[in-house]
């Protein structure tokens, strides 16, 4: 089992992937645990000086002007976590699940929350004991935080939310019981502090950026099949041609796609053809893919910085210092999802461009379609219908949920940043762009077939044929192909393949 050691450095995103895969262990480090214990002790401070607080000895939102008595300060945070959960939806999956809860450890770490350390504990012991809230995936317009998604991690910490065990829901309190873990009694500042934050949005866009890498890896490696099984000319991706622009994303794309062809027999062959320029889905597959990877890159700077920031609200400062500000809103992450989403529907676009090619015979290099007997066979047609639907599907969902916004709480919320629709619209894409490259793979391959003549693949290339011919059934003409479709996908997204290709520095990042 991997562990995450939760102490005072900097962390990334790649710190937290493995809560996808599977359970890991959460430690927090002894200076981490101080300052956690001593931003509880500064709350008090604080709150025996008299000051007021908002969501401590205040209501919330349109109700802040409502003082609450000492007395009633534990009812507040018990009573916010009850209405605030009201999240819709299918549940997320464990991995999300876990990160969420892993991020609010770390945001706690930072010693500026006030909470008190029995509730940092809670969130280690459920991590720890693969304990996982059931968390409807809608709900959080992502500013004052990602309330509603994390009122049901707290109302599960504290022994009355729903717990997920394998396939089946049950309540958190039968399953602490079992395991001997006593429900969280929330103090202070507890229930505020458990549901504000951008620990939801940012799980979301942890696992999209990943998705977006595995996406960019296939996107080159698929694209240099491609362009050696339609004929299409290697010289364009000459390294000291592309230095001449000084994009990062298009240098490395145009060396991954001159690697991945090199030593092909097929390339040779037509090295003195008549072709002058190939149509712009294979000549500028650099400056295409190589701007997405820059638009990603980008993001994963964002990312990083929100995984390492403080998003409460009120902050502690000291003994005699609150801040309140709006470190909740994940604007930035709305923004970078958003930004993700275009350049990832960009990869969708330019592959489909590049199986259109294939479906009308490049330049009559082929039968229409790749049929072996075209009018008594429809070959590759309704392969490349469903990839241009998945493309026009997402053109509508990478118009920026950021850009729009609806006043919440009164109207003391205006403007939201929609970041979880953000990313869940974001994986609607990706799920998509894998499709549609398993498509082009799928047809670039019986393309390479059909052109081959005997002649050897790239090194590159030749590692990924080798890697599909168990799955494709290229002798078989006319084939239901959903099937191979969805085993391509499959090869995609658990990119062993793409390891072995970045081994053999076929690939570079």
């Amino acid at each position: 089992m991997a562990t995450l050691r939760i102490s005072n450095k900097t962390y990334s995103y790649k710190d937290f992937l493995p809560f996808l895969d599977g359970s890991v262990k959460v430690t927090i480090g002894s200076n981490a645990k101080k300052d956690i214990k001593n931003s509880y002790s500064n709350l008090l401070e604080n709150l025996s000086s008299g000051k007021t607080i908002y969501g401590v000895n205040t209501g919330f939102g349109r109700l802040s002007h409502i003082k609450i008595e000492k007395q009633d300060q534990s009812k507040l945070q018990l009573n916010l976590v009850r209405s605030h959960s009201a999240g819709v939806g299918k549940y997320l999956d464990a991995g999300t699940v876990r990160m969420i809860m892993a991020l609010k450890v770390l945001n706690y770490s930072h010693g500026y929350s006030g909470v008190h350390p029995d509730t940092v504990d809670q969130l280690v012991k459920f991590i720890n004991n693969e304990v996982l809230p059931a968390v409807p995936e809608k709900g959080s317009v992502g500013a004052s935080g990602d309330l509603a998604q994390l009122a049901h991690i707290a109302s599960s910490l504290i022994g009355e939310g729903k717990i997920i065990r394998g396939e089946t829901v049950v309540t958190s309190k039968n399953v602490l019981n079992k395991l001997n873990i006593k429900p969280l009694k929330l103090r202070q500042k507890d229930g505020i502090s458990l549901v504000n934050g951008t620990q939801y949005s940012t799980a979301l866009a942890i696992k999209s950026l990943s998705n977006s890498l595995q996406i960019l890896d296939a996107a080159d490696a698929i694209g240099s099949l491609s362009v050696e099984s339609s004929l299409s000319s290697r010289d364009t991706f000459k390294p000291i041609i592309h230095k001449l622009k000084k994009h990062k994303g298009q240098i490395v794309s145009a060396k991954n796609i001159w690697a991945m062809t090199d030593g092909s027999e097929i390339v040779k062959s037509h090295k003195d053809c008549d072709v002058v320029q190939d149509p712009y889905s294979f000549r500028c597959i650099p400056h295409i893919h190589g701007a997405c990877r820059d638009a990603v890159r980008q993001s994963s700077e964002i990312i990083n910085a929100e995984i390492n920031s403080v998003s409460d609200n009120p902050v502690i400062l000291g003994k005699s210092k609150i801040g309140f500000s709006g470190h909740f809103h994940a604007e930035h992450i709305a923004i970078t999802m958003d930004h993700m989403a275009i350049a990832v529907a960009e990869i969708g676009a330019i592959s489909e461009r590049r199986i259109h090619y294939f479906m009308k015979g490049a330049e009559g290099r082929f039968n229409p379609f790749l049929a072996k007997n075209p009018g008594l066979e429809s070959g590759y047609m309704l392969a490349h219908v469903t990839a241009s639907a998945l493309v026009s599907e997402n053109k509508t969902l990478a118009h920026p949920a950021s850009v729009d916004s609806i006043p919440t709480s009164g109207g003391q919320e205006d403007l939201v940043s929609m970041a979880p629709w953000s990313g869940l619209k974001l994986l609607k894409i990706q799920e998509n762009v894998f499709t549609i490259l398993a498509i082009e793979l799928l047809i670039a391959g019986a393309a390479f077939k059909l052109n081959s003549k005997g002649l050897k693949p790239a090194y590159g290339t030749g590692i990924l044929l080798k890697e599909i011919k168990d799955v494709v059934l290229y002798n078989d003409g006319d084939r239901e192909l959903n099937t191979e479709i969805n085993k391509l996908k499959d090869i995609i997204i658990y990119r062993k393949i793409f390891k072995k290709l970045k081994d053999k520095n076929y690939l570079e990042c």
